[in-house]
């Protein structure tokens, strides 16, 4: 009796324990750093000189890894390509690249740094999360040792990757992610498949990605719906694209779209429009970073809920179409005409006048807007657009976008041309439009580049409007929307409607001019 009633009490104990050990909130760290970069990317240097140029920015990137521990903070992210900047060849990113292994070997670098060869940048990684009791998350180069017997195997022997690494309060190495979608970085690989990283701590259960990953269904949209992490940590190189892809516009509608927190650490290139970071949660940014006028880094702190989907202010699920798609299109598709964002075609409308209801329409996409402007700008013209295809030079990502923008000039030929400043202000916007797809993302873009955070809200049926009445003039109000399946590359490993068309086509032209070469 007396044994029982011990194994029940200590039973109790452990769940008591186990339940104060699991924090409802943790204080996160991102830094947006300002690379210092090599003075050559394209001849190979020495393995001391890649070392000491590494070293240098890993002194600043110690700087503020101590400051987030000083702060309170349990993890910190830093950027992608921080250590060593970008644009490399093959051959010259080569020194700068370290054996990377599966974080399963249990293995704190700091501790042991040549039990996997030469190791100087993990090691000190190591030890730097180890030293401070803080989690580190940091984007390296790894290599990979091939076989001449893989046909894929690169000339130089060696497969090598775009790499985020992470290392625990201990100094552990517990994550390891090749990045899979690559932007022109012919110095990296692609792996054979995307990786799906996770970890778990007493703070959350958290995924990793890199940069242009983000525009994918694997491993973004994977992480979050089959795998469901709290928390995503995003390291990236971000060059900011408006109306649309600015840093800190489509994270935080990421985050408000997946429902997800996301942590967000940019490098700082004034030069190369690099800047934008933030830490966003699933109903609105927590921090965000925006400096294209000085050259300085930055640290974001901010608290977070370790498990959100639990949290009192947790979004409810959208059906994005549901309003669109049980009413009437309002007029304006007769007045439409096209114009171009990026290299993408859109119908647009325009705002003729102070409030109004308007529709426009492309392909199986129909945006709807009700407005009310609390004064029209003589100067400032805004349109509705809509768009639904495949993107930019690349035709690969099908996009469905419905927008309200603004015009660079009075001139409709300027819609769709970037443009940061605003001064009309709206006292009520709702749009809302026919989406395929339940991966839609909310953005509102303010005058100077600035965010609204609790200025507006996505309703459950789909409309995206705003709240606490008038808003700061508005660049942009936009539902940006990605139609994987329609993708021309399958993430799924099934091939696309879009897909189908685009190999039927190659094939064709092949066939045609395998027999032009016969009859030659």
């Amino acid at each position: 009796m007396i044994t029982s009633s011990f194994q029940t009490s200590v039973a109790v104990l452990a769940l008591i324990i186990l339940h104060v050990s699991a924090l409802d909130t943790f204080k996160a760290a991102v830094y947006e750093h300002a690379v210092i970069l090599p003075n050559h990317t394209e001849t190979r240097v020495s393995q001391d000189d890649a070392l000491l140029l590494m070293n240098k920015n890993i002194d600043i990137l110690e700087i503020a890894i101590k400051q987030a521990a000083e702060q309170g903070a349990q993890i910190i992210v830093t950027p992608e390509d921080a250590i060593y900047g970008w644009k490399f060849t093959r051959e010259a990113i080569f020194p700068y690249l370290e054996n990377i292994p599966d974080p399963l070997v249990n293995w704190i670098p700091c501790q042991d740094p040549h039990r996997f060869g030469r190791t100087p940048v993990q090691a000190r990684l190591s030890c730097l999360a180890k030293n401070n009791s803080i989690y580190v998350l940091a984007n390296i180069g790894d290599k990979k040792p091939c076989n001449s017997c893989d046909s894929a195997c690169p000339p130089n022997g060696h497969y090598q990757y775009n790499t985020n690494v992470v290392y625990d309060a201990k100094g552990k190495l517990v994550a390891r992610y090749h990045k899979y979608n690559l932007y022109s970085e012919l110095q990296f690989d692609v792996p054979k498949k995307p990786e799906l990283v996770t970890f778990n701590t007493s703070f959350g259960k958290f995924g990793i990605f890199t940069c242009f990953d983000i525009l994918f269904h694997d491993p973004a949209v994977t992480l979050v719906k089959d795998f469901h992490v709290d928390t995503i940590l995003f390291p990236t190189a971000w060059m900011n694209v408006l109306p649309f892809l600015t840093a800190i516009e489509f994270h935080s509608a990421w985050a408000m779209g997946m429902r997800v927190n996301l942590l967000v650490a940019n490098t700082h290139n004034v030069s190369l429009k690099m800047t934008g970071s933030g830490i966003y949660a699933p109903h609105s940014p927590k921090v965000y970073h925006y400096d294209m006028e000085t050259e300085l880094g930055k640290i974001l702190f901010a608290e977070v809920d370790s498990h959100p989907r639990n949290s009192l202010t947790y979004p409810p699920a959208v059906n994005w179409s549901a309003y669109a798609t049980t009413i009437k299109p309002f007029p304006g598709q007769k007045n439409s005409f096209r114009g171009f964002i990026s290299r993408d075609e859109f119908n647009f409308t325009e705002l003729f006048e102070n409030a109004g209801n308007l529709t426009v329409c492309q392909k199986e996409l129909c945006c709807h807007l009700s407005y009310r402007m609390l004064g029209k700008e003589e100067n400032e013209v805004y349109v509705l657009g809509a768009f639904a295809g495949l993107h930019g030079r690349r035709r690969r990502e099908y996009w469905q976008v419905c927008t309200m923008v603004r015009c660079k000039s009075t001139s409709l030929t300027t819609c769709g041309q970037p443009v940061d400043t605003a001064l009309t202000r709206f006292e009520m916007f709702s749009l809302s439009g026919t989406f395929r797809t339940e991966y839609v993302f909310p953005e509102v873009l303010l005058t100077k580049i600035n965010l609204a955070p609790g200025k507006f809200e996505v309703l459950k049926d789909g409309r995206l409007v705003n709240k606490n009445g008038s808003s700061e003039p508005i660049l942009t109000v936009s539902l940006f929307g990605r139609w994987y399946t329609e993708d021309v590359r399958s993430i799924s490993g099934r091939t696309s409607n879009s897909a189908t068309t685009y190999l039927i086509i190659s094939t064709l032209l092949m066939i045609i001019a395998l027999q032009n070469i016969v009859m030659v």
